[in-house]
């Protein structure tokens, strides 16, 4: 059985930083591209950061690059965001993902496994 889980969110001031954590269990295999969505109250689910097999592609939406950093570590089955910078509009829950392929993803529907989310509030 397949299992992400999140962790690393809580409350931050704006300006300040976090590092997400994803644990992946189960058969998740290291060729599997990875990325981390979020979902605010009220919104729809985003794409925020995709990372490929391994690791050499990565993409981040526009609201997030330049402040967020993802990468992974395929002989421990772990995924990270590094949010720096962070601002009011960046609070919601954020979800890691695997994909089917190796490539990169920005769109939900090429997600096949999501964890439960962790929550990342950031206060002004």
């Amino acid at each position: 059985q397949v299992q992400l889980v999140e962790s690393g969110g809580g409350l931050v001031h704006t300006g300040g930083s976090l590092r997400l954590f994803c644990a992946a269990s189960g058969r998740i295999f290291s060729t599997n591209a990875k990325g981390w969505f979020r979902q605010a109250p009220g919104k729809e689910r985003e794409f925020v950061a995709s990372i490929n097999w391994n690791g050499g592609s990565t993409y981040y939406s526009d609201s997030v690059k330049g402040r967020f950093s993802i990468s992974r570590d395929n002989a421990n089955n772990a995924l990270y965001l590094q949010m720096s910078s962070l601002k009011p509009e960046d609070t919601a829950v954020y979800y890691c993902a695997a994909a089917s392929g190796p490539t990169a993803a920005k769109y939900a529907h090429e997600y096949i496994y999501w964890g439960q989310g962790t929550q990342v509030t950031v206060s002004s």
